[in-house]
């Protein structure tokens, strides 16, 4: 009997990576052809006196409301000198960059057929870690100034900020923005609506960065990670015992939602914490609504948090 059941338990596991390596498959032999813009390069290599030109082919990084003599002062100021010089030493070529985002655009277009193939423009900023990557449309835009390694010298920020400003973290916040236009806007503001908001922004990361981690894409270390997996039952506990979870008491998003060095339990276990659980228990709840619902992905970006979690049979991993 141990046997039959091993056997089957067995075809099923081939079964489903068949299945896999065939959506994979289709997804890979999806023609996508993506330029990459070096902006950054154009506007410290142009001469002062071509700005207008340059204005003039990318208007929409140019506000009307900003004198030329900011932007001019920019282009000279020896401090963004040195950003533009260490960020062409970190990406000298745009291949790995063009690389990941056809593999991203790849799969958006096999799970959202009508999306336009985006062009990437890369630039430096001003070190505005909110908008590291900006998914508008048929544009991407990546600042590459914020993801030159966690270590960087230039990094004047909180650690659990720096440890996303790493290459690899770069799918995943394009993915986060191109989220944001295609989950349904959270009508209540109770926690279990944020929970399962950003509990479908990370299932995006599922299915459109299928070879990136857990880690990289809540933008937690693997130790974080681990201890999320390991305190699981006791952060739903915690939520329930304390009738949290259609609360739309504010404090709660800082505590549980928000980026942070940890979560706000006001427990012990807090500084071992990472910041977001709430976001992850989300995760957790809308992979198992996945898994025990036969719905696709665009019912699911529809679907509201109170369905998703009756409906998904949710139970904390002991």
């Amino acid at each position: 009997m141990k046997l039959f059941l091993l056997s089957i338990v067995c075809s099923f596991l081939f079964w489903s990576c068949d299945q896999k390596s065939k959506v994979e498959k289709t997804i890979e032999e999806t023609p996508v052809d993506i330029k990459v813009e070096r902006f950054d390069k154009q506007f410290f290599e142009t001469p002062p006196k071509d700005l207008a030109k340059l204005k003039k082919q990318y208007p929409y990084f140019f506000s009307p409301q900003i004198n030329d003599t900011v932007w001019l002062n920019k282009m000279s100021a020896p401090i963004w000198r040195e950003v533009y010089t260490e960020v062409q030493k970190k990406y000298p070529t745009t291949e790995g960059i063009q690389n990941n985002v056809e593999a991203l655009v790849q799969h958006i277009k096999y799970y959202f057929p009508r999306t336009k193939t985006p062009k990437v423009i890369t630039l430096i900023s001003d070190m505005d870690y909110t908008n590291k990557a900006i998914y508008a449309d048929s544009l991407v835009i990546i600042s590459l100034e914020l993801y030159l390694g966690k270590e960087h010298k230039f990094y004047q920020f909180p650690k659990y900020l720096k440890q996303n400003f790493e290459e690899r973290e770069m799918m995943p916040d394009v993915v986060k923005s191109f989220a944001a236009s295609k989950i349904a806007a959270q009508t209540d503001k109770n926690l279990l609506s944020q929970m399962i908001y950003f509990g479908k922004e990370l299932y995006l990361k599922d299915i459109l960065l299928p070879d990136y981690t857990d880690a990289e894409k809540m933008g937690y270390t693997p130790e974080q990670i681990v201890w999320c997996q390991e305190n699981e039952s006791y952060i739903w506990r915690y939520f329930i015992e304390r009738e949290m979870l259609f609360s739309d008491e504010q404090k709660l998003t800082s505590r549980f939602i928000d980026p942070a060095p940890f979560s706000k339990f006001y427990l012990e276990i807090d500084n071992d914490s990472p910041g977001q659980v709430g976001s992850w228990i989300g995760w957790q709840i809308v992979r198992s609504f996945m898994v025990n619902n036969d719905v696709t992905v665009d019912q699911l970006l529809k679907t509201d948090a109170k369905e998703i979690f009756e409906k998904s049979k949710y139970k904390p991993k002991k």
